[in-house]
């Protein structure tokens, strides 16, 4: 664990700061969307929610790729994410498959898009410990990505495996096995929709794998029906609920987020999608 602490804290360049005609999210805030999300979320009964700090929210406008607009609630808030971090997984594997150090076999893209379409335990275990179970964090901790940074208090951190053992590396600021900040997940979308995360293959192969989800449950329950394509993944253990997407429609797309500690989070969830995207979009929206 002291190792990675050293390596977050090097200096470094970042993933966004190698083209300087990308704005940094956090430098993009945009005070109209910024007052859509309160609002929505006000609407929703949320704000207590958001004061105590058991929701945590990023929305980002992409329709305009190096003019982001950025809203958020507790966006740099580490929360327990259950399954949405095996996106961290997902980038780590593909990263050793650019570096040839994995081969993208038939079975390795089954096993990929197991993990990710249905959120498969059992091959989120399988490709960490093909990658080396401390290895995906030093990706995601490294000056390449800093997906976890702790300048930011944190961000995508996968310490343990996905199923019955015992936590090997919670992460350094919060001891959480599973953890993200809205506002990293958001950039981790937002550096693979802009060319920066990985190789054109490599981040084919990664949107493939986001592509037709296969649990029908919060942002996908809540856009049911919309003209959209949605690449997303999801998280859900005991009280805590996760889930993240890329929202494609005729007219832009934007990037969602939200992160929730509470029994109710993943109607939380639902309605939050459904309400923003209503928001975003209201001659868009589909009447049933």
């Amino acid at each position: 664990m002291l190792a990675v602490c050293l390596m977050v804290f090097t200096i470094g360049v970042h993933a966004d700061d190698r083209d300087a005609s990308y704005p940094r999210l956090w430098d993009a805030t945009d005070l109209r969307l910024q007052s859509l999300l309160e609002r929505g979320l006000t609407k929703l009964g949320l704000s207590r929610a958001v004061r105590d700090k058991s929701l945590a929210v990023t929305l980002v406008d992409i329709s305009r790729r190096h003019h982001p607009r950025v809203a958020q609630v507790n966006g740099d808030e580490m929360m327990y994410a259950a399954s949405l971090p095996k996106i961290g997984i997902l980038l780590a594997a593909l990263v050793e498959v650019e570096r040839g150090k994995l081969r993208m076999t038939p079975r390795l893209e089954r096993s990929l898009h197991d993990m990710i379409r249905v959120s498969s335990n059992v091959e989120a275990t399988r490709v960490m410990n093909l990658i080396g179970k401390y290895h995906v964090n030093e990706i995601l901790s490294s000056k390449r990505f800093r997906l976890y940074d702790p300048r930011v208090n944190g961000g995508l951190w996968v310490g343990k495996e996905y199923g019955p053992r015992p936590a090997f590396q919670r992460d350094p600021l919060h001891n959480i096995s599973h953890g993200a900040t809205a506002m990293q997940v958001a950039r981790f979308y937002y550096l693979l929709e802009t060319g920066r995360l990985l190789s054109p293959r490599m981040s084919g192969e990664m949107k493939e794998a986001l592509s037709e989800p296969g649990i029908q449950h919060k942002f996908v329950k809540g856009l049911a029906g919309q003209d959209v394509a949605i690449f997303r993944k999801s998280g859900t253990w005991n009280q805590f609920h996760a889930d993240s997407a890329i929202v494609e429609t005729p007219r832009g797309s934007y990037i969602l987020v939200g992160l929730a500690e509470d029994r109710r989070g993943g109607d939380w969830l639902t309605s939050i999608a459904r309400t923003l995207h209503g928001a975003l979009y209201p001659q868009m929206v589909a009447r049933n």
